[in-house]
């Protein structure tokens, strides 16, 4: 095996995890289609059983994703809002959670309508200032979830300020750290116990994948997540596991366009007549600038803003571009516009959304990599 701990990450993201086939020397790793293993005597195998438990393809993109996050381990799921699900059910009745009031709408669903009811309580607070935390702490508190940056309105959280704060109280830091990517940010590097990504986005980075992952470096953590992993079912298929493998090996480069193009893009927006407000942690009066500066490498190609205009002005814009693509998701190749409020938000209650800036004249960017004098001209006509 290949001792990736030396190598930087853009050799990581093409080797760790990666072995030439040994019955071949194919040096893609192969798509291993089988729902189950022929063993030589019962219990005697060679580590793989049944494929919902583990896949030789997925055990190589787990083992390529953890050592992007210079993490133990890393469990892959068929979505990112399986490995969310995972991670909810380490709680019991009764457990509290604290978690940010600025959240991804699917995340927001899970917890109010799937958890809620089983008698999890979930508070959503302004975690912009660490010392929020600490109002809400409760001896039934034991989770913390964080997201940053946020989605949409890109709110920076001090990864390491929260960490100080749920050691001392005996808590479980999880991070959503899909939209900087490993590449941009590390939490456990920070402090925190586990990492989910969304690897739909940029991890897989081509729009054509499904799937979530949990990376950490507690064993005793691992061991019940593996448990909840196997015996609840959300694992992915080979062929997805293939894909996002082949992805990854250009996370490097694609993280670098991303960035160049994002911050091309909000300059361009910042100073543009259209533009009521934008959020992008790059500028130096984005709230928290500074903790985006320490614990992210680059500010990342998601960019949003408030037009100036009303909701029928909105649509009208986010309909009239070429270039950019009017969809949901994001961290693909390809530059997408999304209109938060009625599509990756809107299950979150008008009021509450409003509260935190998800209004109706919102967009969120995902800038892509194409030619940046053709995202800046699509920009340009579109907002005329």
């Amino acid at each position: 095996m290949k001792d990736v701990t030396k190598f930087k990450f853009g050799t990581k993201a093409i080797h760790a995890g990666q072995e030439p086939d040994p019955t071949t020397g194919a040096i893609m790793t192969p798509i291993f289609q089988t729902s189950t293993y022929v063993q030589k005597s019962p219990g005697n195998h060679k580590g793989y059983a049944y494929a919902r438990g583990k896949n030789p393809t997925r055990t190589a993109l787990e083992k390529n994703i953890a050592a992007l996050e210079d993490a133990k381990y890393c469990l892959c799921f068929s979505s990112g809002m399986g490995a969310v699900d995972a991670v909810a059910k380490l709680l019991r009745p009764g457990d509290e959670v604290i978690t940010g009031n600025d959240l991804y709408g699917g995340t927001y669903r899970m917890f109010t309508k799937v958890f809620e009811p089983f008698g999890i309580k979930f508070h959503f607070v302004d975690l912009k200032n660490p010392e929020n935390i600490t109002a809400y702490i409760n001896k039934n508190t034991k989770l913390l979830w964080i997201e940053t940056p946020t989605n949409p309105t890109m709110q920076i959280i001090d990864i390491e300020a929260c960490s100080v704060i749920a050691k001392k109280n005996n808590l479980i830091l999880a991070v959503d750290n899909t939209f900087a990517s490993p590449f941009l940010q590390n939490p456990l590097a920070l402090g925190a116990d586990i990492i989910m990504h969304s690897v739909t986005k940029y991890l897989g980075g081509h729009s054509d994948v499904i799937m979530g992952a949990l990376c950490l470096n507690s064993d005793s953590l691992y061991e019940q997540l593996a448990f909840i992993h196997n015996s609840c079912g959300a694992t992915p298929g080979p062929m997805d596991s293939f894909l996002v493998i082949r992805g990854l090996k250009t996370l490097h480069i694609r993280m670098e366009r991303h960035c160049y193009n994002g911050r091309k893009v909000a300059e361009y927006l910042k100073s543009h007549p259209k533009i009521e407000k934008i959020y992008w942690p790059g500028f130096i009066d984005h709230p928290n600038h500074e903790i985006a500066k320490k614990q992210m490498h680059d500010f990342g190609g998601m960019v949003s803003v408030v037009i100036k205009g009303d909701k029928e002005e909105t649509f009208r814009i986010a309909s009239n571009f070429q270039v950019f693509s009017l969809a949901e998701s994001l961290g693909g190749v390809e530059s997408l516009v999304n209109h938060p409020a009625t599509m990756t938000h809107a299950s979150i209650p008008k009021e509450e959304r409003e509260r935190v800036g998800v209004v109706d004249s919102l967009l969120r960017f995902s800038v892509g990599i194409e030619h940046i004098d053709d995202l800046l001209e699509d920009l340009k006509q579109a907002l005329s």
